[in-house]
């Protein structure tokens, strides 16, 4: 067996702080989020109307990137700054 060879369902033990940085750089998310959930993440968006169904785009870490009315133009944002999107469940 190499190195680059897999193991099926193998496990593999990460400290907290190295999960937080997988995908550092490379990889973000599209959260869907309500306006009223918005002013925790951007702070810096002041007042905003209640009620609205917006997206944050988010990096692999969790930090914040873009907030917008679209989830294509969140990707699209992604993909300007070679950012692979994935989908969470």
């Amino acid at each position: 067996m190499t190195e680059h060879d897999t193991i099926p369902n193998a496990s593999v033990s990460l400290t907290p702080e190295q999960f937080a940085h997988l995908g550092g750089g490379m990889i973000a998310y599209v959260r869907p989020i309500k306006s009223e959930d918005a002013q925790r993440l951007f702070p810096q968006i002041g007042d905003i109307q209640p009620g609205l169904d917006l997206f944050a785009l988010l990096s692999a870490d969790g930090t914040p990137i873009i907030l917008t009315d679209s989830k294509d133009a969140a990707i699209a944002n992604a993909w300007e700054h070679s950012l692979q999107t994935v989908s969470l469940h």
